[in-house]
């Protein structure tokens, strides 16, 4: 959800109160809650959520059958590639080997034969006392028993290299982040691999698989900057860079949502797999600019404190024609709010601001008389009530609210 805060165009309905001059000076009983204009930096963001995981996660697995006699490594046990993390009882699979062996010893014994029985003939046929047919059934049974030969290798290369297979290794260098069997366990593995251990190549470069609506997702782009907390440190903000926008999209309960990839530096290996990233990208900033509250832009004055208050002085149509040129206070720009504050002598008055990026909880604001310190209006404390609406909401001028003042 984007995060930025746009303040309409509500000046009209107080300039109009305003329109015959500001307020006077009189004393009041109002109590007044204040607030501070500050200098400082603001930032406009989309927020989403997303899951912390590795970059590159290897799946491992057993392609044979058996029980599982040992294992050597746990949870969180760095290992390096063609280590040893695990062992199937080799003893069926040792049988085999044997088996295999003394099936390619008879085969070399056939061979053997069938190749001096193809002599002989041979021999025989050459003095005319055999016939062509004789030597060519001798030739055949020599032509069986190579083939046989061939593949009573074949079985005993695949015999052992099943038995080497008893003996299940680490792919990668990484960690363990997973672990699926327990030494006495059976694993078949006839129809598919089962997953035994999920091991991290490496946790020093994490990524976040994040999130993102439909409606937010054009303004998020490739190497964009990022900005993440995660509950385990919720005071700590880390930063991340966007890698990639999958195209493939996603619907849940009928929002569309596209997954953004995020790099993100695991240095300090604080961040873990699994992990909930609340993630900020952010899409504009403003440096060393005027930042108030946003409750005081959505400051109105209550009736009474408009009836207390005189309208003498300087009002906000003279800021809205210098800043405009024009003198037509019922039509200020829609990025001009009236901002309510305490003058020097304590007293309050009002300017016309000029609003810009907002993070939700403070806007950035300009305008000709606005400096550090000033102390704006956010909320009546005592002697009556202030109006404090949602600026999304439409204005409505009724019984309740502030009463325009006769014109002329």
């Amino acid at each position: 959800m984007k995060k930025t805060l746009i303040i309409g165009s509500i000046g009209a309905l107080i300039i109009g109160v305003m329109l015959f001059g500001g307020w006077g000076k009189s004393g009041s009983s109002l109590q007044y809650r204040l607030v501070s204009v500050e200098r400082g930096d603001v930032e406009s963001v989309v927020e989403a959520t997303g899951t912390l995981q590795a970059t590159k996660t290897v799946q491992v697995g057993a392609q044979v059958s058996g029980q599982i006699d040992t294992i050597t490594v746990d949870y969180n046990d760095v290992v390096e590639a063609g280590q040893v993390i695990a062992r199937i009882n080799p003893a069926l699979l040792q049988t085999d080997v044997n088996r295999a062996e003394a099936d390619l010893t008879r085969c070399l014994a056939e061979q053997d034969h069938q190749e001096e029985e193809c002599l002989r003939i041979t021999s025989l046929h050459a003095e005319n006392l055999v016939s062509e047919t004789e030597q060519n059934s001798a030739q055949y049974r020599l032509d069986l028993a190579d083939a046989e030969v061939q593949a009573a290798r074949v079985d005993l290369d695949r015999a052992r290299q099943n038995l080497a297979f008893t003996k299940i290794t680490a792919p990668v260098d990484g960690v363990v982040i997973d672990r699926n069997i327990d030494v006495g366990q059976t694993v078949a593995s006839n129809f598919s691999s089962p997953l035994l251990f999920l091991i991290a190549e490496d946790l020093t470069r994490m990524e976040i698989l994040v999130s993102v609506d439909e409606s937010d997702i054009g303004l998020i782009a490739e190497d964009q900057q990022v900005g993440f907390t995660v509950q385990a440190y919720p005071d700590e903000t880390y930063r991340g860079t966007v890698k990639q926008i999958r195209l493939q999209s996603t619907r849940e309960e009928n929002v569309v949502n596209y997954t953004v990839v995020v790099e993100v530096d695991n240095g300090s290996g604080e961040l873990l797999p699994g992990m909930t990233a609340t993630v900020d990208f952010l899409v504009d900033s403003a440096r060393d600019v005027l930042l108030v509250p946003n409750a005081a832009l959505r400051f109105r004055p209550s009736e009474e404190m408009i009836e207390e208050l005189n309208k003498v002085g300087r009002g906000p149509e003279d800021d809205l024609q210098q800043e405009t040129g024009t003198g037509n206070a019922h039509s200020p720009p829609e990025d001009m709010v009236p901002l309510f504050f305490l003058d020097e002598t304590g007293q309050p008055d009002v300017m016309l601001v000029r609003t810009g990026l907002s993070n939700g909880s403070t806007t950035e604001v300009s305008g000709r008389d606005l400096t550090p310190d000033l102390q704006a209006i956010a909320g009546v404390t005592g002697g009556g009530k202030s109006t404090i609406r949602n600026p999304f909401q439409s204005e409505k001028t009724d019984s309740q609210g502030p009463r325009r003042e006769p014109q002329g």
